[in-house]
């Protein structure tokens, strides 16, 4: 560092005589500049003197090539120099081209982030939907629920269709905010209302006890009344029947009407399972017969009579036996009858004895009169 350092110095020194005045900062930097200064330092003063003729001409032949080089390759100049022009026009449009890129860039890069959201959305569907493509038999049967549990409503099939709202019940325990889920419980739901509606129809028709107490066990698994609402409901639809078949019965001869009331009331008992209503409907029918009798049944009472105690007898089975209150009935009207029937035979009498002469009695007698 130290023989660098001389170096240095000596160089500064020789720059200094040779230019007077300044030279180029630049020129401290070149190698080429250093090493000639170093080359020139070593030349004798001959070689020193000719120097300045040496690189006269060395400068004039170097233009000279220059020339000749330019005037040989003017061609090459020209479409170098049109080049130049055009890859300066090109990069002006590049970086034309790259401000706008760099512009684009930030909404580039929110569409392809929106992209990709989208992507793993469509990822997600496409999976869903091959899951739904391997399960489409389970997922099948689940949607046509609602329609199988209208068929079998309508056909009757009551037990099936018990099975499948339960199974929809557990479905909505499990699923409950699945909108599709919500649709079928929703279709499920008027099903059940209808089948319903059409166990109470049954329980107003002419249906027998078996058949009575299957739809009061369909009902009672329904779980939409109480044990005691669903024994008013039962109540209220056998009575429903009976007014319809008690008021269907033609009033005109009251015979006939009190024996159709004793054989609808008959098949009635045969479903009783209730000893308040069946009291109730016991009063009813005394009701009806206590009209009925008021308003005469002939000279029939005493077959009316044989089979109103045979139907009393049968209420005996359920602790309901009215017999009792029969006779007190019965004999009334009895006594009834009986004092019309003397009233029109002493009418009958009075009638016959007014119309009666003496004159005509040796006639009705048979006897010829006698001759004075």
């Amino acid at each position: 560092q130290t023989a660098m350092a001389s170096v240095d110095v000596e160089d500064e020194s020789i720059l200094a005589s040779i230019f007077k005045d300044s030279f180029p900062d630049n020129w401290r930097n070149n190698p080429d500049f250093a090493a000639y200064l170093s080359e020139l330092s070593s030349f004798g003063v001959e070689k020193l003197n000719r120097e300045p003729e040496r690189l006269s001409e060395e400068r004039a032949q170097i233009l000279q090539q220059t020339r000749e080089l330019a005037f040989t390759n003017y061609k090459t100049f020209i479409r170098t120099a049109d080049c130049t022009e055009e890859i300066y026009r090109d990069f002006g449009r590049i970086e034309s081209s790259v401000s706008k890129l760099l512009d684009k860039l930030p909404s580039f890069g929110e569409k392809c982030r929106g992209f990709m959201k989208e992507a793993e959305q469509i990822g997600a569907s496409r999976r869903m939907n091959s899951l739904t493509l391997n399960r489409h038999t389970e997922i099948l049967e689940i949607l046509e629920i609602p329609q199988l549990m209208d068929t079998c409503v309508r056909n009757g099939y009551y037990e099936e269709a018990l099975e499948l709202a339960a199974y929809v019940k557990r479905l909505e325990k499990k699923h409950s905010s699945l909108p599709v889920i919500q649709g079928i419980v929703h279709e499920v739901r008027q099903s059940s209302q209808l089948m319903l509606n059409q166990l109470l129809q049954q329980l107003r028709s002419n249906s027998q006890l078996p058949v009575c107490l299957r739809m009061i066990g369909y009902l009672r698994r329904m779980d939409v009344f109480t044990e005691a609402e669903l024994r008013v409901k039962f109540l209220q639809a056998r009575g429903t029947w009976l007014r319809s078949i008690t008021t269907a019965i033609p009033a005109d001869d009251p015979y006939f009407h009190i024996t159709k009331t004793i054989e609808a009331c008959r098949v009635v008992n045969e479903g009783a399972i209730f000893h308040g209503w069946v009291v109730q409907k016991v009063a009813e029918f005394l009701e009806t017969l206590e009209q009925d009798l008021q308003r005469g049944v002939g000279s029939r009472l005493d077959s009316l009579l044989g089979q109103c105690m045979y139907f009393g007898l049968s209420f005996s089975r359920v602790g309901a036996d009215f017999r009792g209150q029969l006779a007190p009935m019965f004999q009334r009207v009895a006594g009834e009858t009986f004092r019309q029937a003397v009233q029109e035979a002493v009418d009958k009498f009075q009638d016959d004895m007014n119309h009666y002469t003496l004159i005509s009695l040796p006639s009705m007698l048979g006897v010829a009169p006698s001759q004075p």
